[in-house]
């Protein structure tokens, strides 16, 4: 390999050929991050922070004894406290999950090695069987996703039921919300229940105040001084008092500091129950876990910890322990900061959506995400209303119950863009994702719901056929496929023209559920398949495919002898292995009783255990990674929130092995001389940090830290791994964030439409945001049960749209046609040199705004033919089962699709191959832009399928992943995107800024408000040079020249993929130890 400069080998660690230095001391020669036993410190940092906030020392003293140090009881007291945390985090974990820390208990196979799992019958130990006869589709973004769901509700008349980590009454599944109005969720779900329909409600509740402060102050610290024997002298009970008083002190600073044990979680499940079930008794709602017990729990817990302990002034050291394990959730009802993560809409029993998309503020979203929503020429165009328009590195949401207060100024703020993944099916898959929802809801029921007596709150029943399989209904005469002409219906073969048509005819349908003679909704069996008559070679099927996966508890199939009709060849599932696709021949099974086509194998995999399921620790997503990881063929490609996962058990505190298959993965390729690529996509900030430099956001510091660590720094990371084995890794794998930019018009037609209404642009903007985030049942009544006759002022919105009305379009600035540019690096979009401005409140220079597109997906896609989608995260909350709770759907379509692999031909399957393509093109810019008011076959649920333009220029030019044509075009845009982003914006990430100093220098200069001392007098801030966001002016040319050379420069970037800046703060300990991070709290940031 070819000596590179010394900077860009960092980017991934070590040359394999050169030497590494020991102990990273080239890079980490100040860290102190292994410190005492590879740990943090907790209690000794909260203990110098409190008292030099106390003594307002300017100093923090040393930790172990040095000047400064305090001596005697206290300190003997908090230095057994610091020892004391070390064994906390792990014993946390056993006593609330029921397993030992040390194991990462990983399995690929069906087999549990320490009989851990009740269900080791079923592949990568799962509660569920891989089950056949599926249908399914996917969802790219949320503006089609909601939309499908929207029309589900709508048709529902049985049964609703949602798992969701959060869940906004107030959110708009068709926009814009002044042409949908009755499409908001609340409304929908109330519709619904006045049908009948049973609405049944899960959501996580989130973590609300500190345990210390509520809790155990001042009485616990009273309570063990009385405990002291009464011939304690006078001074060691006046000392261990004072030593009491200190520890809960300190304590009680710990949590007020610490961002993360005084969280702020934005969502609000307080509000998402109680405004859903006012609307209608049918509507319940169940928020879950309790993280604390009550009080008297607590305390008596805390108290009978210690009864047995002589409490004297030298036996006062040895409380910290357990002192620390009553207060930090050494109590098996206590649950921490574990979350309820997954994202499920089942209606009718029948329907699911599942995947990465919450029904909540923030996501919804359009392909070319638009992050600017101004409309001076008609304030009803607005996308995004109140609280929706968000952009959390700016301003987080900050009280969603009361939905007034938004304080994101739009007219100088962008939004940040949502880029997520979520899919909708039917068939026998669907029981498995009723049974765990059952399951979860009686759980949580027994645990908290059952003593309330509420009419409202009752058990869930479940009728679980044999095997888990769904049964459907018997019919008089063929059941109608899912468009409105069966005869015409060929989703497997037809052309984007062909689905047109049949998608057509379904909106000309009433519904796409057939009413049985007693007017509930039938299940429709999946059409036949008709199109697949591709056949793999017998080798090819084994070697090259997912073939010799093992099925273990799957159904039976038998096939049906003297049918010499039948001309398809369809994969039929057997315990003792998979029976190889015949040619020309059609299969045929009976499912305990009933026949039904063979369609799409599907398996349910998820995360969890006793805390948030009530069941031993699950952890089947990871096992699917690791083993599909370990299968493929070519390539993976993998989008996430996160990626934190271990190469092997030297990445202390991270256990998932994930990383570890993808290292041993691309060895085996590297060592056999094939070529073999991993695309991987995660957000460029992990998380909604402001300045990344503040205290505020060491948190996602931390994250990020553990991110590099897993991918290109510390020793053992995924690039040092290969390099050591002497591999060029980015040869095998690479890593991209997104961004996107946008224009707020806030041009010469917004000063227009002002000084012709006389009305301030804003102040309309919210008198329209109130108007349509109004509570369901406003206007109210009051207590006495009289009406109130609330009503909303509009006069300050109505006066202004009166004045817009007769503005001059302006060549689309005043007709709304340009209040947006986003469509600009989308395939057939504007040319942004040629789009007009006048300048009005703002220059143009000015208007344009970037943000980093935030990556929520949590999908993986191996060699086009296995998907992996659902809400698991890649890291260890996810993925290890005993924390979040998460549910995944592993996808194996046997529809085949001539496609192509390293330039040969390569049989893709059908759903795996149109996901990636289309994520693909829209990175790439390759899409047209979304409309939201014109739907296609892609925003309907599962019934219509999926339209693709197989084919198509764009097509051809992502069919290859592995082809030297796609690589260059990916690898090339990429890196433009980067540069152009970089010179206009200075983002950060960046891989020019590697020191704290080169962040001064590249991006606080421009946008951190500056502070400067006056003559020693009180430092007073100064306005920065450029809003958060924005143009850095000072790059370009003063006046038209420098808005000329901005177009020119924004022209050049064609979709939103970017690099991911390796090389970003690689000289420094991005998380530094200090009371947020520490042994206790790293287990919740990984």
């Amino acid at each position: 390999m070819s000596q590179g400069n010394r900077e860009d080998q960092l980017a991934y660690g070590d040359y394999h050929d050169q030497p590494s230095p020991s102990n990273n001391q080239t890079y980490y020669e100040d860290d102190q991050y292994d410190g005492e036993g590879g740990e943090r410190g907790l209690i000794g940092d909260a203990y110098r922070k409190y008292r030099k906030r106390a003594s307002g020392q300017g100093n923090v003293p040393p930790p172990n004894g040095g000047p400064g140090q305090p001596t005697g009881l206290v300190s003997n007291l908090f230095s057994t406290l610091h020892g004391a945390v070390h064994g906390l985090g792990s014993e946390l974990q056993q006593r609330v999950s029921g397993r030992p820390s040390s194991s990462s208990h990983a399995h690929s196979g069906s087999q549990c090695d320490n009989n851990m799992h009740n269900s080791s019958q079923n592949r990568y130990g799962s509660f569920a069987a891989q089950r056949s006869n599926n249908d399914i589709k996917w969802y790219v973004d949320g503006c089609g996703y909601m939309w499908a769901v929207s029309r589900a509700l709508e048709q529902a008349r049985e049964s609703i039921w949602i798992l969701d980590w959060w869940l906004s009454p107030e959110l708009y599944l068709r926009r814009p919300p002044a042409k949908f109005e009755q499409y908001r969720i609340d409304r929908m779900l109330q519709a619904a229940a006045q049908r009948g329909v049973r609405v049944n409600i899960i959501v996580y509740k989130e973590v609300t105040q500190a345990l210390t402060r509520k809790y155990l102050s001042p009485t616990i610290p009273r309570y063990l001084h009385s405990l002291l024997p009464r011939h304690t002298d006078k001074f060691s009970s006046t000392l261990t008092g004072l030593g009491l008083a200190t520890a809960f002190a300190s304590l009680e600073y710990l949590e007020s500091e610490n961002q993360l044990m005084n969280p702020f979680v934005p969502v609000c499940s307080s509000h998402t129950k109680h405004a859903l079930e006012k609307l209608h008794p049918n509507i319940a709602v169940f928020r879950h876990p309790d993280h604390l017990p009550d009080a008297q729990t607590l305390q008596s817990s805390f108290i009978s910890s210690l009864q047995n302990l002589s409490l004297s002034a030298k036996t006062a050291a040895s409380l910290p322990l357990d002192a620390l394990q009553a207060v930090y959730g050494m109590n098996d009802d206590v649950i921490l900061y574990w979350a309820h993560h997954e994202k499920l809409c089942i209606v009718d029993g029948r329907t699911a959506f599942m995947g990465g998309l919450d029904l909540c503020y923030g996501r919804w979203d359009l392909n070319q995400h638009p992050i600017a929503d101004c409309h001076p020429s008609n304030i009803d165009n607005t996308v995004f209303p109140g609280q929706e328009y968000n952009n959390a590195r700016v301003l987080d949401f900050q009280d969603v119950s009361h939905w007034k207060n938004n304080q994101l100024d739009r007219t100088r703020n962008s939004r940040m863009g949502w880029s997520d993944i979520s899919v909708s099916l039917r068939g026998p898959v669907v029981e498995d994702l009723r049974a765990h929802f059952v399951e979860r809801w009686n759980f949580i029921y027994n645990e908290k719901y059952d003593v309330r007596k509420d009419v409202r709150y009752s058990r869930l029943t479940f009728n679980q056929n044999e095997a888990g399989s769904y049964q459907p209904r018997p019919s008089s005469g063929s059941s109608r496929p899912y468009s409105a002409n069966p005869q015409q219906y060929h989703p497997r073969s037809a052309s984007p023209s062909q689905t047109t048509q049949l998608y057509q005819q379904y909106q000309r349908s009433s519904s796409p559920y057939r009413q049985d003679h007693q007017g509930a909704p039938e299940y429709l069996a999946p059409p036949p398949q008709s199109a697949r008559g591709v056949d793999f070679d017998d080798d090819e099927s084994s070697a090259r495919g997912f073939g010799s996966f093992d099925h273990g508890g799957r159904h039976h199939h038998h096939v049906e002898q003297g049918i010499d009709q039948m001309a398809e060849a369809v994969r039929g599932r057997f315990n003792d292995g998979v029976q190889r696709i015949e040619d020309n021949f059609e299969h045929h099974g009976r499912l305990h009783g009933g026949f039904q086509d063979a369609g799409i194998p599907c398996q349910i995999v998820r995360s969890c255990s006793k805390w948030s399921h009530g069941v031993m620790t699950e952890q089947s997503i990871q096992n699917a990674y690791i083993d599909v990881i370990q299968r493929s063929q070519h390539f993976v490609y993998i989008e996430n929130q996160f990626f934190i996962t271990a190469t092997g058990d030297s990445q202390k505190p991270v256990r998932n092995k994930i990383g570890a298959a993808l290292v041993d993965r691309i060895l085996r390729a590297a060592r056999a001389g094939e070529k073999y690529k991993v695309i991987i996509i995660i957000p460029a900030v992990p998380g909604f940090a402001g300045d990344l430099k503040d205290d505020a956001s060491l948190g996602t510091r931390a994250i990020m830290e553990f991110q590099y660590f897993s991918i290109n720094r510390g020793g053992h990371s995924i690039m040092e791994m290969i390099a050591n084995a002497g591999f060029d890794p980015t040869q095998y794998i690479r890593f991209y964030n997104l961004r996107n930019f946008d224009r707020i018009n806030c041009s010469a037609s917004m000063r227009d439409a002002e000084k012709s209404s006389g009305m301030d642009f804003a102040a309309a903007q919210q008198q329209y945001n109130d108007a349509v985030e109004l509570p369901t049942d406003f206007p109210s009544q009051g207590d006495d049960g009289q009406n109130r006759g609330f009503t909303m002022d509009r006069q300050g919105f109505e006066q202004y749209q009166r004045g817009a009305q007769g503005m001059n379009a302006r060549q689309g600035l005043g007709s709304g046609r340009w209040d947006s540019v986003s469509e600009c690096y989308m395939l057939g979009g504007g040319d942004i040199r040629s789009i007009p401005w006048e300048n009005g409140n703002v220059s143009e220079i000015d208007a344009f705004v970037s943000e980093e597109l935030y990556v929520h997906s949590k999908v993986l896609i191996a060699d086009d033919r296995v998907v992996i989608c659902g809400s698991a995260n890649l890291n260890d909350r996810s993925q290890n089962g005993d924390h979040d709770s998460e549910i995944a759907i592993i996808v194996e379509d046997p529809t085949p699709i001539d496609s192509y692999m390293n330039g040969r031909p390569w049989r893709a399957t059908k759903f795996a191959a149109t996901l990636r393509r289309q994520l693909f093109r829209k990175h790439l810019g390759l899409l047209q832009a979304q409309d939201m008011q014109r739907p296609d076959a892609n925003f309907e649920p599962i019934g219509v399928p999926n339209v693709y333009d197989f084919g198509s220029n764009e097509d051809r030019l992502v069919i290859d992943p592995l082809s030297d044509n796609f690589i260059t075009l990916w690898n090339s845009r990429a890196h433009q995107n980067t540069a152009a982003f970089g010179r206009a914006f200075h983002p950060v990430p960046h891989d020019d800024v590697r020191t704290w100093n080169d962040y001064d220098t590249f991006y606080e200069s421009f946008f951190k408000k500056s502070e400067k001392g006056v003559d020693g007098k009180e430092e007073r801030k100064l306005p920065a040079r450029h809003q958060w966001g924005h143009v850095v002016a000072e790059n370009f040319s003063p006046g038209q020249q420098g808005v000329e050379e901005l177009k020119e420069l924004l022209s050049t970037i064609k979709g939103t993929l970017v690099e991911m800046p390796l090389l970003f703060l690689i000289k420094e300990d991005i998380a530094k130890e200090g009371v947020s991070l520490n042994a206790f709290t790293e287990e919740v940031y990984t």
